[in-house]
C-alpha cells in the first residue's frame, strides 16, 4: 500500500465497553478500516479520561474502570479516510472523531516481517 506525504490522520475517542454488534468497537473499527483496504490503524488505551459526560474513567488499582478510554488512529489518503466516514458513523453511538492533515515522512514494512497471507 502506498500513503501520500500529505495525507490525514483520523482520531476517534472512545470507551473500551463500547459495542458494534456484539463485538467490541475499537476491534469493529480496525477490521472494518482493513477491510476498506486503509494503509494502517492503531488502537492506543488510556489510564485514565473524560468524555462529553465529565464521568472520569481510570485505571486506579482501587477502583478498576471497566470503560477506559481508547483511541484509534487511522492514516491515509484524504479520499480514502472521507469514504471511510460514513461507514464509520453507522458504527459509532458516542465518541469523539477528528481529523487533521499530517506530513508522512516514511512508511514501510519491516524487512524481517513475514509476508502478509
Amino acid at each position: 500500500m502506498h500513503i501520500p506525504h500529505a495525507a490525514f490522520l483520523l482520531r476517534i475517542f472512545i470507551g473500551e465497553s463500547d459495542r458494534w454488534q456484539h463485538r467490541p468497537l475499537h476491534e469493529a473499527i480496525v477490521l472494518k478500516a482493513r477491510e476498506q483496504h486503509l494503509a494502517g490503524a492503531t488502537v492506543l488505551r488510556g489510564p485514565m479520561g473524560y468524555g462529553k459526560s465529565s464521568r472520569l474513567h481510570t485505571a486506579k488499582i482501587l477502583r478498576l474502570s471497566l470503560d477506559l478510554p481508547m483511541v484509534i488512529e487511522i492514516v491515509d489518503s484524504e479520499e480514502k479516510i472521507r469514504a471511510f466516514l460514513p461507514l464509520l458513523s453507522e458504527m459509532l453511538g458516542g465518541g469523539l472523531v477528528t481529523l487533521e492533515r499530517v506530513e508522512v515522512i516514511e512508511y514501510r514494512a519491516d524487512a524481517d516481517a513475514p509476508p502478509e497471507a
